[in-house]
């Protein structure tokens, strides 16, 4: 009996050091993305300065006061700005799994609101969406929203950037103009097929909204307006990707993977890529500024890094570039025409340069 009672007395505080160890303590909440629970490959971790606390808040502190505690280069999921999150300081959505939102309801802040609220966010308030978990997907559909087999159920693994995303998005008819970041809404990124379908379901990442705000900044910094960026093609359903294969889609797109998007700079308003250097003409050229903008922000936060393919079609929108954070680095060129003969380059070849002469295979989309 005395052996029994000892070993269960020395139970109790080893039970309750584990527990301590275990479970995060209050505060330690504020770092949900960073420690409790997982991270998925949809959701950004954020780290504890990322969302405006209710002291800051009722204390009414300035960006230039959190600024001086701030290190002097931001760093990705660092400090956010006065309106959003990230490195822009304009993401104004998370996109999480029903886990993670649980710890994100207990944070000491006032400032989430849910994915039901319509309209834009307020100035300092952000938009959390919980996400459907990707083993709700039977076969190739989800609710009745035919998705299709992603690369990695088909056996097609490449590498970790390739694996099935964590959950989907609904979107439906109530909550698709929800403002995601300052210049984007969620229907921006809603795949082409199935319109009269609800609801849909997106995969969308956080870094993708960041890198192209991020990129619109740039070009305005320098004397270019980027104010009327617009998505041609964001997520696309491995479905749909398979459909447009013949018009030049990768078999295993990063549009698949909620962190690609194709985009052009609208400035007239008429749902065409715009005279950006101002020489008279649409072309090749004008789409390569928004290149330069790219190596410029990954110079500057390689965290963002990732592929950028230059597209000189005629097509509705004219010409337009692809960008993704796939994580590594990818470039590639499609359709530039040559001289009188309107002959246009292809090749296959990856490079990672980018010349007017040659092209590589949208095989690295």
């Amino acid at each position: 009996m005395r052996q029994f009672r000892f070993r269960f007395s020395l139970a109790v505080p080893t039970l309750l050091t584990l527990t301590a160890i275990v479970l995060p303590a209050p505060a330690g909440a504020l770092q949900l993305y960073a420690r409790a629970g997982r991270t998925g490959s949809n959701a950004v971790a954020n780290h504890a300065d990322s969302i405006p606390s209710a002291t800051s808040a009722s204390t009414g502190s300035t960006a230039a006061d959190s600024a001086e505690s701030a290190p002097a280069k931001k760093t990705l999921l660092g400090p956010s700005g006065e309106k959003g999150m990230g490195l822009s300081g304009k993401v104004f959505a998370r996109f999480v799994m029903p886990e993670d939102w649980i710890g994100l309801a207990s944070l000491p802040s006032s400032a989430v609101s849910t994915a039901s609220v319509e309209g834009t966010p307020a100035s300092t308030s952000e938009t959390v969406f919980t996400m459907r978990s990707f083993g709700q997907k039977v076969r190739a559909w989800l609710n009745g929203y035919r998705l299709g087999y992603w690369p990695a159920e088909k056996g097609r693994l490449r590498s970790e950037a390739y694996k099935n995303p964590d959950g989907f998005i609904e979107v439906t008819a109530e909550n698709e103009d929800t403002r995601v970041s300052e210049h984007f809404r969620l229907r921006d990124f809603v795949s082409h097929d199935q319109k009269d379908v609800w609801p849909k379901y997106v995969v969308l990442r956080e870094p993708l909204l960041d890198k192209l705000e991020l990129v619109i900044e740039d070009l305005n910094d320098h004397g270019v307006n980027a104010e009327g960026m617009r998505i041609r093609s964001g997520f696309r359903t491995p479905a749909h990707n398979f459909a447009v294969r013949g018009e030049g889609s990768a078999r295993d797109s990063r549009h698949q993977f909620g962190d690609a998007a194709d985009v052009f700079i609208d400035q007239e308003g008429n749902g065409k890529m715009s005279d950006l250097n101002g020489d008279g003409k649409v072309n090749f050229a004008d789409v390569k500024m928004i290149l330069d903008a790219v190596e410029r922000v990954e110079a500057r936060y390689p965290e963002l890094v990732g592929g950028t393919g230059l597209y000189a079609y005629s097509g509705r929108s004219g010409p337009f570039a692809h960008i993704d954070v796939r994580g590594t680095r990818a470039r590639w060129v499609r359709g530039v025409y040559k001289g009188r003969s309107r002959r246009i380059v292809r090749t296959h070849k990856a490079s990672t340069k980018v010349s007017p002469t040659k092209s590589a295979g949208a095989k690295s989309e």
